[in-house]
């Protein structure tokens, strides 16, 4: 029996998802809809009465307070406007059935299926055009969800797989071997060495086979950018990653880092007891055609694969970072194929924010930039750190016997071939051709995985863990049994539903999944753990000692792999790049008298506005550890630093969290934008009071091309910078990820991302009530200019105000800023700071603002005092010029010349004084007043433009 329960809000309350689809429905300018009501119906399958389906209306799906619900009388038979009634599409999984079937349980109504959608009912006068594009663009994604019709099936029948091994002829033709290569994902030159291997074997490869060497040899999984062989203008670079980044890191050879480059994450020692590990994801293609489903499952690979470092650690805190096309768009202006940077936007938030929420760990730290060239390709970065006993930080082995056991949620078709689909360029056919690509969430799952999997490293159940997320099983375990070998038993594997293929299973990306070793005599210990916690695991093989990767499906071999070339087999890329600077036009035009719009004006801009309505959507105080949260100052709106967190109850020790991101400067220059990235992220934990100890760097690449000469060039330009940066400041990088081919075509017309690096930085700070806030704390206080500043102005906020870019991206002088910042850390650690803001985009003007309208003091600042290049003589470039390695600090009178004593001869100076009005007062270099504003007018300006 199947039954349809309909939820609606209780007619006296507000509908606040219809007024929300209402407002969306504005901003396409579509008229004629004049209300929204937003239902969620449900179906439930199973030997059934309908008093049954009442007791889990009741019981479960309706809130009894702001909601009630129907069983079998649709809302929409009663209405006399248009309805839309939104489901999955076949083979989607539904996340929340699983969660609604396990809760009837619980209720004594036993089913065999449930469903869930969404019922759209609008009223008004449009027609069916209108219908059409709101449906198309605001309620469903035909990536993942249809429109019901007549003809729809609720609960289809899945088909029954019936076993047939296919193997695949690689024929000396090479115009052949291309082909097959096309069909599986493989290269030109990664096809003939296949082929080589087979001739060698004296056999044909079945289709599994090549599914595995495609998902191994991947761009996303194995980064076979990264460790080409370079040839950058003549100059041989073997390996970019081990020749720039990573040996820089070897070189510091720093003891606190404890796992760096080899797992999940990388791990530093936090207090001798404890270790911290942190890692940072990308998931850019997902998210461009699903942003929901593709930001969610980001963000659940990136907690997943902090689950597996080590011995497993226990996720603290969560940061995001994402850039979008532009929110007011014209919808006109959107490439065929491409979704409105808008819903895009909206999509991306809801869907990280539900995942980290859910789970209960607090999100707090992250950017939203804003560039019309991310608007086909997304960038979605997703970070977690998390926490483990020290005797936990390293990576287990395995040996030979241990239990190849799978945990968490079960197998599907969802994320099949998702590596693969990552790793290339997106197109205005990507919507069609993605279906089975895109992941799809279910936090839950993935919360009752992690509570089984602590217990059980505590009672140390497995000697090895790591998570299924990129190329599923295939690249999970294929990595694992890499030293030993493995042999699994594809049967064994549970589904979400019967049809699948053995290759099918193999290489699915289905979310919230683990991969231990378990020796024998502890699975049964771990399936007890693992039924208290609603954890579904699965012995599905065993580690061999042969070094052989072997598959069966029902009795049948299947794959049959030496592990020494599916790992070290892959031919290594020979890629030619050169270094073509940049050259933009000069900017020509008089400074003005008054600067007063200007500053607004660049408060307003999306890159520079307040990102509340984004971080207000996040919990970051769950598991109530958060010292310095996202949004501080007198009314908790003003825009932090960096983040502190304190993992350990009863400790004052505590991590600090930033991060420094400007890819507007790559269009100037692509060295001095990384190393602005580097030193933006290490000035941001200084601002709150950390210092250079114990302070280590994660990188992020997404990059357009992955063959262009000049891209490439860039790329080995800016991996030097990381490197030279990490030297000088001795931060070592413990981790990174890179995502390329970030472009999307339509037609002939390419349209690459401008080149982006996410600096994150994590820092173990020793006593967090030293943790120092951005806000202006008292009225007479002294204001603090510290760092020089220099006529840097290409890529700035200013420039691109103005409509250009410019040259001169700001540099870092790597001695001048190190000296600053064991200076200041020092000056912070004695209590001598009352307040601190970086200077990043829109320079000080912009800090100055902000400085004001958190603390809700003005300021008097003249900007002749502050220590800047000779060549300055306009107050504009003074103002708003972003130079890297500079701070405002407030200083109370009576620690001024203890301040001074501590920054010694750094480029310091006292530029002015809090107030005890409301305004922010500038006077310019010949002492004329430039800017003379109203604390709440910068406010406004500031928070206006994302006040959603």
């Amino acid at each position: 029996m199947i039954y349809r329960i309909d939820v609606s809000p209780v007619s006296n309350l507000t509908d606040r998802r219809g007024a929300a689809l209402l407002k969306d429905i504005a901003d396409l300018n579509l008229s004629g809809v004049t209300n929204v009501r937003v239902s969620d119906v449900y179906w439930l399958k199973g030997d059934i009465e309908r008093s049954d389906a009442d007791i889990v209306g009741r019981e479960l799906l309706a809130d009894p307070v702001t909601e009630t619900f129907s069983v079998e009388q649709p809302v929409e038979k009663s209405f006399t406007g248009q309805a839309v009634l939104v489901v999955h599409n076949p083979g989607v999984a539904d996340p929340v059935e699983e969660t609604i079937l396990k809760a009837a349980a619980d209720l004594g109504v036993t089913l065999s299926g449930a469903r869930t959608g969404k019922l759209y009912l609008l009223e008004g006068d449009f027609d069916a055009d209108t219908l059409t594009l709101i449906t198309n663009r605001l309620l469903l994604n035909p990536i993942i969800q249809h429109a019901v019709t007549p003809a729809s099936v609720i609960f289809g029948e899945n088909p029954v797989y019936d076993f047939a091994l296919r193997e695949v002829d690689l024929l000396d033709d090479d115009s052949a071997l291309c082909a097959v290569g096309r069909d599986f994902c493989l290269s030109p030159d990664e096809v003939r060495v296949a082929a080589d291997y087979y001739q060698k074997a004296g056999r044909k490869p079945t289709d599994v086979e090549l599914e595995t060497l495609a998902q191994s040899w991947s761009e996303h999984c194995v980064h076979k950018t990264f460790k080409a062989r370079y040839n950058l203008d003549g100059q041989v670079i073997d390996n970019l990653l081990k020749s720039t980044i990573a040996r820089a890191t070897k070189q510091l050879d720093k003891p606190w880092c404890l796992s760096v480059f080899v797992d999940n994450s990388g791990v530093i020692d936090f207090d001798g007891e404890y270790a911290v590990c942190f890692k940072v994801e990308t998931h850019n293609h997902p998210s461009a055609v699903e942003p929901y489903g593709g930001a969610a499952t980001g963000l659940g690979g990136v907690i997943r694969d902090v689950l597996g470092t080590g011995l497993a650690a226990r996720p603290i805190f969560n940061t995001d970072v994402f850039c979008f096309g532009e929110p007011d768009m014209p919808y006109e202006e959107v490439p065929p194929g491409a979704l409105h940077p808008r819903r895009v936007f909206k999509g991306v938030r809801s869907g990280v924010a539900d995942y980290g929420n859910r789970l209960g760990i607090p999100t707090v730290n992250g950017a939203v930039l804003f560039d019309e060239r991310y608007t086909g390709n997304p960038l979605v970065y997703c970070g977690t750190a998390g926490i483990m006993p020290v005797w936990a930080a390293k990576p287990g082995q395995q040996s030979p016997g241990d239990l190849v056991v799978l945990m968490g949620g079960r197998t599907g078709r969802d994320g099949i071939h998702g590596v693969t689909f990552s790793s290339e360029a997106l197109s205005d056919k990507s919507n069609e051709q993605s279906f089975s690509s895109v992941q799809i969430g279910n936090p839950i799952v993935e919360k009752r995985m992690i509570e089984a999997i602590i217990q059980a490293r505590d009672e140390r159940l497995f000697s090895r863990i790591t998570d299924v997320g990129g190329g599923g099983l295939s690249s999970a375990v294929g990595e694992m049994g890499a030293d030993t070998g493995v042999e699994v038993h594809l049967d064994r594997v549970p589904l979400k539903y019967s049809g699948l293929s053995y290759a099918e299973i193999w290489i699915s990306e289905s979310q919230e999944r683990m991969v231990l070793a378990v020796p024998p005599q502890h699975f049964a210990r771990l399936e007890e753990i693992c039924r208290g916690e609603g954890v579904e695991v699965s012995a599905i093989g065993e580690f061999t000692d042969d070094k052989k990767l072997k598959l069966h499906y029902k009795n049948h071999q299947v794959c049959d792999l030496d592990m020494d070339f599916l790992h070290e087999g892959r031919p290594q890329l020979e890629l030619v790049a050169t270094d073509r600077p940049s050259s933009n036009p000069e900017p020509s035009f008089p400074c003005p008298e008054r600067l007063d719009d200007d500053l607004l004006q660049l408060l307003g801009r999306w890159n520079t506005c307040s990102k509340e309505w984004v971080i207000r959507q996040y919990d970051h105080e769950v598991q109530g550890s958060s010292v310095l949260k996202p949004l501080v100052g007198r009314q908790s709106d003003g825009p932090g630093d960096a983040s502190i967190v304190k993992p350990v109850a009863g400790s004052q020790r505590g991590v600090i969290v930033s991060c420094g991101i400007n890819p507007a400067y790559a269009d100037v220059d692509a060295y001095n934008m990384a190393a602005s990235a580097v030193d933006e992220a290490v000035r941001q934990i200084i601002a709150v009071g950390g210092s250079l100890d114990r302070l280590a760097l994660l990188d992020n690449f997404c990059w357009g091309s992955a063959t262009d000469q000049a891209a490439l060039g860039a790329l080995a330009r800016a991996a030097q910078a990381c490197a030279d940066l990490s030297l000088a400041y001795e931060t070592p990088f413990i981790s990174g990820k890179d995502s390329l081919n970030n472009q999307f075509r339509v037609g002939d017309k390419i349209v690459s991302i401008p080149h982006t690096l996410l600096i994150s930085a994590i820092s173990i700070m020793a006593d967090t009530s030293k943790a120092v806030t951005m806000d202006f704390k008292s009225p007479g206080n002294l204001i603090y200019a510290i760092g020089r500043t220099r006529a840097e102005l290409g890529g700035s906020a200013y420039y691109a105000h103005r409509g250009c870019i410019g040259n001169g991206a700001p540099a870092v002088d790597t001695a001048q800023a190190r000296a600053i910042y064991e200076r200041l850390a020092a000056a912070t650690d004695k209590r001598l700071v009352q307040a601190c803001h970086d200077l990043s985009e829109g320079g000080l003007g912009v800090a100055l603002a902000e400085m004001a309208f958190a603390g809700g003091y003005g300021a008097d600042v003249s900007l002749s005092k502050v220590m800047r290049d000779n060549d300055i003589i306009r107050d504009d470039t003074l103002l708003f010029a972003e130079s890297n390695s500079r701070f405002l600090a407030e200083v109370a009178p009576e620690n001024r010349a203890a301040f001074e004593e501590v920054m010694g001869m750094t480029p310091v100076a006292l530029i002015g004084v809090v107030a005890s009005d409301d305004r922010v007062v500038v006077k310019g270099l010949n002492g004329n007043v430039v800017i003379d504003q109203g604390i709440t007018d910068l406010k406004n300006a500031w928070q206006r433009p994302l006040k959603w």
